[in-house]
C-alpha cells in the first residue's frame, strides 16, 4: 500500500517559521499538514492502492465482465451437511394445557380477578369467573364463592350538587369475613344499590385483615382503636359469654368469628367510621407467644 503525502519535514519548517514570527498571532497549522495532491480509491482484486487522479478505465471490475443484468439469477443453496436435523416447526410441538397457559399468564400479567391462583399466589382482589348479560342488556355478575360472607352494614342516599343539578348515589358500607379470623370493612357509590353493594364488597376483599384469637375463640387482651371522630373499646370476655356489642362493631367481629368478646362505642355513632375503628383496635392485638419472640424471653417471664 502507497501512500502519497506531504514532506516528513514540513512540520519541522512550519514549527521554524512560527518560531521567527515573534510579533504575528501563533499558527498551529504545522499540526494540521495539507496534502499536496488530492486522493482517490482504486480497487483492484489484487492489490488495493491509494493513488492520485484515479480514472473510471484503470478501475479493474473482472466479476462483472460476464455477468448479464437481465437473465434470471438461480438460487442454488448448497447441500445439508451429513447427519443435519432440521428444527421442528413451532406448530409441531405438544400442545398447552389451560394451566400452563392460566400459569403462563399469571406470570406476566398477575392473578387475574377470577380468583384462580395457578401459581398459589395469595389473592385478595377476586371477581366473578363469568359475566352474564339479564333480559335487558345488563350485565350482572355472579357470586363471588371465595368462603368469604358479606354483610351490608348501611345503605344511604347520598347527594352531589354539580353544575347541571343534582347527582343521586347510593353508599353502600359492606363488612365481609370468613369467621376464622379474617375481617375486612368497605365501601362503595354506584347510582344503583346492586352495583354499590358489589362495589363495597370487593373494596373489602382489598382490606382484609386478621384477628389474633385465643382458642377460646376471644381476644388475647383489651384494646382501643381510633378512627376519625369514633373510639371503640374491646375487651375479652370469658366462655359462653357471646358478643356483648351494638352496631358495627358487633357485625365486625360476627363475621370474623369471636364468640365471646365485650365492646363498646364511645364516641360518634358514624357506622363506616366505628367499623374501621374496631379493625384498628384488633390490629393493635398480639399474642403472647408473638410478644415473648419479639423480646427473646420464654412465655414465662412475661407474667413475672
Amino acid at each position: 500500500m502507497a501512500i502519497t503525502t506531504a514532506s516528513a519535514a514540513a512540520p519541522s519548517l512550519y514549527y521554524l517559521s512560527f518560531l521567527t514570527r515573534r510579533n504575528t498571532t501563533p499558527s498551529f497549522s504545522f499540526l494540521f499538514p495539507k496534502p499536496t495532491k488530492p486522493f482517490s480509491l482504486s480497487h483492484s482484486f489484487h492489490s488495493l492502492s491509494l493513488t492520485p487522479q484515479a480514472k473510471a478505465s484503470d478501475i479493474d471490475i473482472p466479476f462483472f465482465d460476464d455477468l448479464n443484468p437481465e437473465e434470471d439469477v438461480v438460487f442454488d443453496p448448497p447441500p445439508p451437511p451429513e447427519g443435519f436435523i432440521p428444527p421442528p416447526y413451532f406448530d409441531d410441538g405438544p400442545e398447552e394445557t389451560e394451566d400452563e397457559i392460566a400459569a403462563a399468564y399469571e406470570e406476566l400479567y398477575g392473578p387475574a380477578y377470577s380468583g384462580v391462583s395457578v401459581l398459589g399466589n395469595d389473592i385478595y382482589v377476586m371477581d366473578s369467573k363469568v359475566k352474564k348479560t339479564s333480559a335487558f342488556g345488563k350485565v350482572k355478575k355472579e357470586k363471588v364463592r371465595d368462603g368469604f360472607e358479606e354483610r351490608v352494614v348501611q345503605v344511604r342516599r347520598v347527594t352531589k350538587v354539580v353544575k347541571g343539578g343534582k347527582n343521586l348515589q347510593f353508599r353502600v358500607i359492606v363488612v365481609v369475613g370468613d369467621k376464622q379470623g379474617q375481617v375486612g370493612v368497605g365501601v362503595g357509590k354506584a347510582k344503583e344499590v346492586i352495583a354499590a353493594v358489589q362495589k363495597s364488597a370487593l373494596n373489602a376483599r382489598r382490606n382484609i385483615v386478621t384477628i389474633p384469637m385465643t382458642k377460646y375463640l376471644t381476644f388475647p387482651h383489651r384494646s382501643e382503636g381510633d378512627y376519625g371522630a369514633a373510639k371503640v373499646m374491646l375487651r375479652p370476655a370469658a366462655p359462653g359469654t357471646g358478643v356483648i356489642a351494638g352496631g358495627a362493631v358487633r357485625i365486625v367481629l360476627e363475621m370474623a368469628g369471636v364468640e365471646n368478646a365485650l365492646g363498646k362505642q364511645l364516641r360518634s355513632k358514624n357506622a363506616l367510621n366505628n367499623a374501621r375503628a374496631t379493625v384498628v383496635a384488633v390490629q393493635k392485638m398480639k399474642h403472647f407467644r408473638q410478644v415473648a419472640q419479639e423480646r427473646g424471653i420464654p412465655m414465662e417471664e412475661l407474667w413475672k
